[in-house]
């Protein structure tokens, strides 16, 4: 499968939002992760459907919306509307039935469905709806903050579940060079990057060097 790189907004320039998204599409981005953190599911707060509209208007890209919120459902709609080409939601914020909503939804309005997995939530969550999935991301940081150190013990988690899903998994939280082979050794092919990219003196070469890591 074609490795993809998605740069991830939170250790952007804010200041410079829209100079630093045409940067790293400049350097060969493949699409834009964009971490949405309401101060309850995670500790931190972001960003809500207003920036990610706003984000819409300055790049083709696109733009992966990854909800780490309390209630997903209750926010679908906005984040539609502004924009997104794929949503993401926590596993662990939703039942079952709720992610099949929500998965019909998205894809009557065309947005590509994904559901995600903290490190020590075990792939037995998400079994019974990966048919309802177009991607799934394994997160291999506890979610809240840039910068954490890539989890090792996922890349079991990414193997496993590369057995069972033919589609595209992605993965979330201290990718750099040095843990990227392994990651795509495992069975992923999206590859979220924050500080990595964006604190690269290079972007181009930071995105090249994930891409061609295995």
């Amino acid at each position: 499968m074609k490795i993809k790189i998605a740069p991830s907004i939170l250790s952007a320039d804010f200041s410079a939002l829209a100079s630093d998204i045409k940067r790293v599409e400049r350097a060969g981005a493949d699409l834009l992760h964009i971490d949405i953190m309401d101060g309850c599911f995670v500790p931190n707060i972001t960003i809500g459907p207003v920036v990610v509209k706003h984000i819409r208007r300055v790049t083709s890209l696109a733009l992966d919306v990854h909800l780490m919120i309390k209630n997903p459902q209750d926010f679908i709609d906005a984040f539609i509307k502004a924009g997104s080409d794929m949503i993401t939601v926590h596993i662990e914020t939703v039942s079952a039935l709720q992610f099949a909503n929500l998965a019909k939804k998205l894809r009557r309005k065309k947005v590509k469905a994904g559901v995600s997995l903290n490190p020590d939530t075990p792939l037995s969550k998400i079994k019974k709806i990966l048919k309802f999935t177009d991607f799934v991301l394994v997160m291999s940081v506890y979610p809240g903050f840039s910068g954490q150190k890539f989890i090792p013990s996922v890349l079991s988690k990414i193997k496993e579940l590369r057995r069972i899903y033919k589609k595209d998994i992605s993965v979330d939280g201290g990718v750099n060079a040095e843990v990227a082979a392994k990651i795509i050794n495992s069975g992923a092919n999206i590859l979220a990057a924050g500080s990595y990219i964006f604190g690269a003196k290079s972007v181009k070469k930071a995105i090249q060097s994930l891409r061609n890591a295995k």
